[in-house]
């Protein structure tokens, strides 16, 4: 038991399984829903990012390597100015989704570097350029590429030419619960000494202007190191601070006269220090102030070449005599290692040192991916934010359903900065890297999307806030069983008592899908785009007219998977409860019918050999949508192995299952893959075994799905063989496209048509070893498809591995292929060993596109090398791979 796993032990038995401090704040508040207040629901424009340092949020706060307490009352994070920028530096600048030429991003450098489930230990580093920050030139040369090019970066600009910026590196260690220290590291790395300005901000969230608590909270001045922050919800904190050059109070309210030219009431607003630091204004009224909701000790230095300078600062629930006692350094280096050792348990041994910290970064991105969210749909909808007037249209518009949702939590978020909402379905990856540092953690966020405040009462799950109506695949139950098991690896024993819990709600959902997605009644489902955007030839969530209808090939195959998945939950859990054993029969049955619908009814192409969409119209032939995508291929998805003693001890769902296949032969009706291994084992999957290898020559085809660094979602097929099709008079056309998106659909920030996505891979990997691990040799394939290279499935599972791991893996180069051409700044010294987690990868090149810090369901990686680590003790990949002593 390490220091952290003691910790943990004690998170466990809470109610929330949580450290009351950490990493909680956001990284982009602006540009949310949450904020809007528009009459049309324009989220980007009613609040951009122009604004966000002089306009108060109603629904959280943001900031720069910052944390808060859960319920975000008092938070703290980094401020920077260099001298020459227009606005000093208190959150990432990124542009909005109009702004940029495939959709928002954010145009900053700045890495998760360490993290610790209970966040005793944190690291996070932002690089801050000396020559002015490029706000302007951002916006202006993104906005006049086309959808063609690639995005312009910050890299691009060539602010970091010459090393002329600062590495801030911001540590936390907490001495208990309540008290934490705090280190933020300045180093010059430019050739010539430059000036810097560093402002440690401690501010609360305004809750007091609409009413959210009685007494409006307060910072006071305590003596010339120390101010006192009390607030009638958290109690008292103390903030000590090194002898600063001033210390400035404000108040954390809007700046009315440049939002709309509304007049003060007092100049200590939001902005203040941006306008005292950048051009003087009211600099005397703030030397005078000693209240207040905002607080910045300010600190101007001067940093030589090469040289770092260091700022110490401690935040506290108790008053202290001497807050910086000598050798409270000590307290960075003890936690450092508290921190090492964690996970040198939970992660394999033998690994390179390389591995290791590529698992590393992925896990503390995961956890510095934590953010309170707090989101009341119905007062969101009936209120005003002070600025817009009420609207009509408001109160019918976006998520008008969802007056149930009062979400006020700790989430795991997709990326704290792109996508700063939670997604049902990028929720149920995430959890699954959560289980190996946090089992217990990933279990509550299971079960919180499934709380009465999150769920429908009708059982549909929340997609995310741009339309909480959206459909995701039903993955939850798949992620919740992957939970149990790792945790089960973990401690000898599973947690039945989480899977009742979990269960229990997905029968609502499951209900909610077999009611809602099966239009026709014949267990073939819709569900729209289904979480994969651009995928379709057409906006799948799109309805033409009412009497056309699209059947889903991969709606069908999720839903198979997920009563595959019910089936063993139930199984699973009557191993000590035979209450769950009818529940079990129910659901293979239900497998049994859906995987007749997938394989019967038309989904299947017998001259292409793979699955497509359906696209039924009146007075016309069922249209197959030949597009070969991973819609297809989330047929294989669906695939379960059962153990015959479990049958035998099982008899009731043995004597059922028997009965059901007797009728069902006997009466010449479908009946799916099933087949007995030497090993007495039975294998479900939910197509037979000759389409298996069907659809594994396209997957397994250089020139078709696979590539260097993984499984495109779209087969390379189509880059000469665009697909089109005409509907209604309007033509349709999709073809391969490797990098970022060419399209509009879903915003256009995200690319489906062809690019490597981690969370798929992930899917693929796991069910090709369930098939490996059944057939064994018994059933080889070639791979690549046309090699003459035959390897089992396990094998094959190994290879796909090795191949997105390699995505993130130095080269003989010193490069990584998620950095293209950005690889002349990562081979610099002090950026070789920087790893970042992107939201998809370029179907040739490998190169990270989307969201840069997608931890959430690309840090999947980390799982996938644990699987390595674990399997014989050391990890297994090409010759090529650097191995080099830990630094």
């Amino acid at each position: 038991m390490t220091a952290e796993h003691q910790r943990l032990a004690v998170n466990a038995g809470k109610e929330i399984p949580l450290a009351q401090w950490g990493p909680y704040l956001s990284e982009r508040q602006w540009g949310t829903v949450r904020e809007d207040y528009s009459e049309y629901g324009d989220a980007w424009h009613y609040f951009p990012f122009d604004q966000s340092h002089s306009r108060t949020y109603l629904w959280g706060e943001d900031g720069l390597a910052g944390i808060s307490d859960l319920f975000q009352n008092l938070c703290f994070a980094v401020a920077l100015w260099n001298g020459k920028d227009p606005i000093i530096k208190e959150r990432l600048f990124g542009l909005g989704n109009s702004q940029g030429n495939h959709g928002e991003d954010a145009k900053e450098l700045y890495y998760y570097l360490d993290n610790i489930p209970t966040h005793y230990y944190m690291e996070y580093l932002y690089k801050y350029p000396q020559l002015e920050f490029p706000y302007e030139l951002l916006k202006r040369e993104n906005k006049k590429r086309t959808k063609d090019e690639p995005e312009y970066e910050l890299l691009d600009t060539g602010v970091f030419d010459n090393n002329q910026y600062f590495d801030v590196l911001v540590t936390y260690a907490k001495q208990n619960a309540q008290d934490i220290y705090i280190k933020i590291d300045i180093t010059n790395r430019y050739t010539k000494a430059s000036e810097v300005t560093v402002l440690p901000t401690l501010w609360f969230y305004n809750r007091w202007s609409h009413g959210g608590i009685d007494k409006k909270p307060v910072i006071n001045l305590v003596d010339k190191t120390s101010v006192k922050a009390s607030h009638q919800r958290l109690g008292d904190y103390y903030f000590y601070f090194q002898l600063p050059n001033e210390k400035w109070f404000t108040e954390n309210e809007t700046n009315t006269e440049k939002i709309n030219s509304t007049p003060n009431k007092t100049v200590f607003v939001k902005d203040l220090f941006n306008d005292a630091l950048i051009t003087g204004e009211n600099t005397a009224a703030l030397k005078k102030q000693t209240s207040g909701t905002k607080f910045s000790p300010v600190y101007k230095m001067k940093v030589n070449a090469g040289e770092t300078k260091t700022i110490y600062c401690r935040l506290c629930n108790k008053s202290v005599d001497n807050p910086f006692l000598k050798g409270f350094q000590n307290i960075f280096s003890d936690r450092k290692k508290e921190a090492d050792d964690y996970y040198a348990a939970i992660l394999p041994k033998g690994m390179s040192a390389e591995m290791a910290r590529i698992q590393r970064q992925a896990i503390a991105g995961l956890l510095w991916s934590k953010q309170y969210y707090h989101f009341d749909v119905e007062r969101w909808l009936s209120a005003t934010d002070g600025i817009s007037v009420p609207h009509d249209r408001r109160i019918k518009g976006r998520n008008n359903d969802w007056k149930h949702l009062k979400n006020q939590d700790v989430i795991s978020m997709p990326d704290k900065w792109e996508y700063p909402w939670y997604a049902a379905w990028d929720l149920a990856f995430q959890c699954i890297s959560m289980a190996v540092a946090d089992p217990t953690f990933a279990k509550h966020q299971l079960q919180l999307i499934m709380r009465e405040w999150y769920m429908k009462p009708d059982g549909q799950l929340p997609a995310y806030e741009w339309n909480f109506s959206d459909v995701n695949p039903p993955v939850q139950a798949w992620a919740a069983l992957q939970v149990y098991y790792i945790e089960k690896k973990q401690k000898g024993k599973g947690d039945i008592i989480f899977l009742k819990k979990v269960f229990q709600k997905f029968l609502i959902n499951f209900t909610w899908w077999i009611n809602r997605k099966d239009g026709n009644g014949n267990n073939l489902f819709e569900g729209g785009f289904l979480g994969l955007d651009n995928i379709g030839v057409f906006n799948r969530s799109h309805h033409f007219f009412e009497s056309m209808q699209l059947e889903q090939a991969d709606g069908t195959s999720w839903m198979g998977m997920y009563a595959l998945n019910m089936m063993d939950m139930a199984l699973e859990v009557a191993n000590e409860d035979p209450a769950f054993e009818d529940t079990a029969t129910k659901f293979f049955e239900h497998f049994v019918l859906i995987a007749e619908s997938l394989n019967q009814h038309g989904l299947w192409n017998d001259e292409d050999k793979f699955f497509y969409d359906i696209l039924c119209m009146p007075d016309k032939e069922p249209l197959h949508l030949r597009i070969q995508s991973i819609v297809g291929i989330t047929s294989l998805f669906a695939v379960s192995t059962i153990s015959d003693s479990l049958i035998d001890k099982l008899q009731d769902f043995k004597k059922r299952i028997n009965w059901f296949e007797n009728y069902r032969k006997k009466t010449g009706k479908f009946w799916p893959n099933e087949e007995h291994s030497k090993r007495d084992e039975t294998l479900l999957s939910l197509v037979p075994k000759e389409r298996i290898v069907f659809l594994l020559e396209k997957l397994l085809d250089e020139n078709g799905f696979l590539s260097d660094g993984g499984i495109r979602a779209l087969s390379k097929y189509h880059e000469k063989h665009p697909y089109s099709v005409t509907i209604d008079g309007h033509e349709y056309y999709i073809q391969y496209d490797p990098g970022d998106s060419t399209s509009d659909l879903f915003g256009g920030n995200s690319n489906w048509r062809g690019p490597v996505w981690m969370p798929i891979n992930y899917l693929i990997i796991q069910s090709i070893r369930k098939y490996g691990e059944f057939y064994g040799d018994d059933l080889l394939v070639e791979y690549p498809a046309r090699s003459g290279n035959k390897i089992n499935l396990t094998q094959v599972a190994e290879e796909l591995t090795k191949r997105v791991i390699s995505l993130f893996e130095r080269d003989e180069k010193d490069e990584r292929r998620i950095y293209g051409e950005y690889n002349w700044f990562y081979k610099l010294p002090e950026n070789k060993n920087l790893v970042l987690f992107y939201e998809y990868f370029h179907g040739d090149n490998g190169k990270g596109l989307g969201a840069s810090h997608q931890t959430g369901w690309t840090a999947l990686v980390a799982e996938l090398i644990s699987y390595f680590g674990n399997k014989n003790g050391h990890l297994i990949y090409d010759e090529k791979v650097i191995i080099e002593d830990e630094e």
